[in-house]
């Protein structure tokens, strides 16, 4: 029977024989671990078509599944675990429910492919003993829903297969210059106006929007949009949460925001002329930082955006924000001259510092990308690095928290290969699997300040990417190679082993409709 678990345990030891699933088979878990039986019970029902039923009261029977939550923390930490599967029992134990959780989908993995997708009665799985834990806390997948809509069907759909894979977060990409996606009742316009925009690029081609022939046109001229509702985004949380995911969402400041600007003109320096851009690309148009009522709009946007997600981090974007408008803005150069700030990048953390006092009173941190470490770091800020490490090299060796996402290795909207002839459009960028797999979280970071890299992320952007099947083909199987490279120890496995590994789970994301490139 061959073994194949991604991502890689720091201990995976076969032993002889097998546990067989009957229909005697039954899950033993106490209060705390409850609803992580509940989850595995469910997924083994369907898997196996066997009632599976739950029960507390602990047994020294056979044919159990003991899901055991242990009292010293120190044994395991928040997400490790213990995993045995002899002929008699299978028992995982964890100091937390999350623990339990993770080794669960190692169970998962151990049962072999036959029948998935339709129940198949009785089943077996080897002999194993398993010690686990992940590398890192932050192991995360972010998808934009700005420039390309999809629906919660789809985002349940990447939170499975997330958990699946032992990723404990969801960034949330939910606003940008090409529409608005989230509910804010304050704001009604902002999904009113924000949501639709009046075409998409159409350049579909390998080149550049400025290389088009004179007789294309830049848009499709077909009306898009999209959002969701504050009751859906409740939805998606819930569904995270009993996956042992975090939801963090991002909501773009001061630039990519040209569609709140188109919403509300009032909140940019010039205060009129904006349209949703159908374009991509960088807008010169970003929020004024100069007006109170600037403040009072995001103030108001981020309580009801906290009121919604529970994560500790909100993430402010804070990205690729051109100065041009805030040098002709009286507004702004007011401000800079009664701050004393001496140019537009110091601005710019004014106006960073001040976002995070307002996520600080509401009990948050802020997040965003590295452009904020730009004119001088907000004082409890944590960087997202994603030109290159370099910015949270810097970031971490000055003592803030840092989550690594380099468009090196973690930019999957990048091509897959070299040879693009035969690919579907991307950015003209290649990465292909094996760099991913390559990718460490802490590579350049003094020794001494690595405990300030939270993890690493894969970021998804979907500028050329309006369908689902699209979405598929960028994310796998590169996902599956960035989540052994953020839970797995140093040093990990060759490359060579990986691949044989990854052919048994290409199989499974097949199996579950997955359009997965092919390596």
């Amino acid at each position: 029977m061959t073994i194949a678990v991604i991502p890689q345990p720091r201990s995976l030891v076969v032993k002889e024989g097998q546990f067989v699933i009957t229909t005697n088979t039954h899950i033993e878990a106490q209060s705390g671990a409850y609803a992580v039986a509940e989850t595995l019970a469910a997924w083994l029902r369907t898997r196996t078509g066997l009632p599976i039923p739950i029960q507390t009261a602990e047994t020294n029977g056979d044919n159990a599944i003991r899901l055991t939550l242990e009292a010293d923390p120190t044994q395991f930490g928040s997400e490790g675990y213990k995993l045995q599967v002899s002929e008699r029992q299978i028992q995982i134990q964890a100091s937390e429910a999350a623990g339990l959780f993770y080794g669960a989908q190692t169970l998962k993995q151990l049962l072999p492919l036959t029948g998935m997708g339709q129940p198949s009665g009785i089943l077996s799985l080897p002999s194993v003993e398993v010690e686990d834990s992940p590398r890192f806390a932050w192991r995360g997948f972010m998808l934009d829903v700005a420039r390309h809509f999809f629906p919660v069907a789809t985002i349940k759909k990447y939170l499975d297969v997330m958990a699946a894979y032992k990723f404990n977060r969801f960034h949330f990409h939910l606003t940008d210059d090409q529409g608005w996606r989230i509910e804010i009742k304050a704001y009604p316009k902002l999904t009113e106006v924000g949501s639709q925009r009046a075409g998409t690029q159409a350049v579909f081609t390998r080149k550049r929007l400025q290389d088009r022939g004179p007789d294309v046109p830049e848009t499709d001229g077909q009306p898009y949009g999209g959002y969701y509702t504050q009751d859906q985004l409740r939805e998606i949380v819930a569904y995270a949460q009993q996956r042992f995911i975090t939801v963090v969402p991002e909501i773009e400041m001061p630039g990519h925001s040209v569609a709140a600007l188109t919403s509300y003109p009032s909140l940019g320096c010039v205060g009129s002329g904006y349209q949703v851009r159908t374009t991509w690309g960088i807008a010169e148009d970003v929020l004024c930082a100069g007006k109170e009522s600037t403040f009072q709009y995001v103030d108001a946007v981020l309580s009801e955006v906290v009121a919604l997600f529970p994560s500790e981090y909100i993430h402010i974007g804070g990205d690729e924000c051109p100065k041009v408008r805030w040098q002709e803005c009286p507004h702004c150069q007011a401000v800079m001259r009664q701050e004393g700030l001496k140019d537009e990048h110091e601005l710019q953390s004014y106006f960073i510092r001040r976002v995070e006092k307002i996520l600080e009173a509401k009990g948050r941190r802020l997040i965003g990308w590295d452009e904020i470490l730009e004119g001088g770091l907000a004082p409890k800020a944590t960087v997202m690095s994603w030109r290159g490490a370099q910015g949270g090299i810097e970031a971490a060796s000055a003592g803030h928290e840092v989550v690594m996402t380099p468009n090196t290795h973690c930019y999957f909207d990048y091509y897959q290969a070299d040879d693009v002839e035969h690919e579907p459009l991307a950015q003209p960028i290649s990465l292909p699997l094996e760099q991913v797999y390559r990718f460490d979280p802490v590579e350049g970071v003094p020794t001494d300040k690595q405990p300030h890299v939270l993890g690493g992320q894969a970021n998804l952007w979907t500028e050329y990417i309006p369908t689902e099947a699209h979405l598929d083909y960028m994310a796998f199987p590169r996902l599956l190679a960035l989540a052994e490279a953020v839970w797995t120890p140093s040093p990990r496995a060759s490359y060579t082993e990986f691949m044989a590994r990854l052919e048994v789970h290409l199989e499974r994301l097949d199996r579950v409709g997955i359009n997965f490139r092919k390596p």
